[in-house]
């Protein structure tokens, strides 16, 4: 059983780990104080930054929720731009813009797929108080939505959003190495949102949160053909729905969960969240049409796939957050909350 199975099934042998535990909730505690007491340099920038994050490692939905703040915000007025650590990204500079045509190689999987679908201008680097800078550098954004990063403290932050996985919630509930938290569930109590993907918040959270957390749902879009982006909505699919799925994420078991209420039959191929595909990867004992997830998808531009399609997913979220979303943004110093 690899770690992060264990974590989510409450191993017994993982109290082993608790020494380690302790030290990195200690190590974790005093840089996030020297960060407070100004002990460790930290920049602010001119704008809003709006941190989409999450408490526990692997992915938690916070890609799909970024590409729905960048549309809604822009209903709203805003011109908003990205910046995101572009995880295993190799850019030949750094920080480096992502556009359409880049590679996810040079940008990373999740960047480009927040840039192909929704052309927001998007910097990716390690050190985000960099990438912010070129970011208002270089184009006309007045808000920053930073993709993950809550706990990289030296770019200060006007809004933080956390990002619940609705099914896994928080494992064990322990730290790393003994748990899949970054921080303590308490650390919650300090965020201004909570959003949690594909369950209720009332089944995770205790009663104080409430008030500040909303459920999100992915809802299935339309299925989209690799070759030439014919796109076909899934109740008008004329091809077998006995398929192959291929997903490397960090649920893989929720997407053929939604093929399955799509109506598809799958065969899972799964790989570690972020793998770099090759063509031996899909070497499949049965030929059917494949699909896979839009993360995905983007990296496999230069494999040649036939009958390959991915489904677009798009996250739905109440009214009630946009709404105090716009409330936490209309109550920044005036400076930061200017649109044109």
């Amino acid at each position: 059983m690899g770690l992060e199975q264990a974590w989510y099934r409450g191993s017994r042998w993982l109290k082993l780990l608790r020494p380690l535990e302790s030290l990195f909730c200690i190590l974790a505690r005093r840089r996030r104080q020297e960060y407070q007491q100004g002990k460790r340099p930290s920049w602010t920038a001119p704008v809003p930054v709006v941190v989409v994050g999450n408490i526990s490692v692997g992915g938690t939905g916070k890609s799909p929720l970024v590409i729905w703040l960048v549309e809604q915000l822009r209903q709203q007025g805003y011109k908003p731009g990205v910046i995101s650590r572009g995880y295993r990204a190799t850019p030949p500079t750094t920080p480096y813009f992502v556009t359409a045509a880049s590679s996810s190689a040079e940008a990373g999987d999740e960047p480009l797929m927040i840039v192909r679908r929704t052309g927001v201008p998007l910097v990716i680097s390690a050190d985000r108080v960099a990438a912010a800078k070129l970011l208002l550098e270089q184009t006309s954004c007045d808000l920053i939505i930073s993709d993950d990063g809550m706990q990289h403290y030296a770019l200060n932050r006007s809004i933080e959003i956390a990002v619940i996985d609705g099914a896994r919630g928080f494992g064990n509930g322990r730290c790393l190495p003994e748990g899949p938290l970054r921080e303590p569930v308490e650390r919650l109590e300090e965020v201004d949102l909570i959003v949690v993907n594909g369950g209720s918040p009332g089944n995770l959270l205790k009663n104080s949160l409430l008030h500040k957390a909303f459920p999100m749902m992915l809802q299935p879009g339309d299925l989209v053909r690799l070759t030439d982006d014919q796109r076909v909505a899934v109740d008008q699919w004329s091809l077998s729905r006995q398929v192959n799925a291929v997903a490397a994420i960090g649920n893989p078991k929720r997407f053929t969960e939604t093929l399955s209420a799509l109506g598809f039959t799958s065969k899972l191929y799964s790989f570690p969240d972020h793998h770099t595909y090759t063509e031996r990867d899909f070497s499949f004992h049965q030929e059917r049409p494949l699909i896979m997830t839009e993360k995905d998808a983007v990296k496999c531009d230069h494999i040649a796939l036939t009958d390959a399609w991915y489904l677009q997913v798009n996250a739905d979220l109440d009214n009630d957050f946009i709404t105090q979303l716009g409330s936490l943004l209309d109550g920044l110093p005036s400076a930061m909350n200017e649109t044109e």
